[in-house]
């Protein structure tokens, strides 16, 4: 099942409706600045990664009593 013209223009007209013309830009500058921050978040964890020192395995000392 498809969009049709008349539901796609009743959808913006409801979304205008809702939103008010002054609030859409402002709610679209806001969702880009959310996906521009989700970004840079994937790209700075990819690049940690291979910066990374090598974990160093714990030695285990031996607790015995005489």
């Amino acid at each position: 099942m498809s969009l049709g013209f008349w539901q796609i223009i009743l959808v913006v007209v409801l979304f205008i409706l809702f939103f008010g013309r002054g609030k859409i830009p402002q709610l679209m500058g806001d969702i880009a600045e959310g996906i521009k921050s989700f970004k840079k978040g994937i790209s700075d964890s990819e690049g940690d990664k291979p910066n990374a020192a090598p974990a160093k395995p714990i030695e285990q000392e031996s607790n015995t009593k005489s």
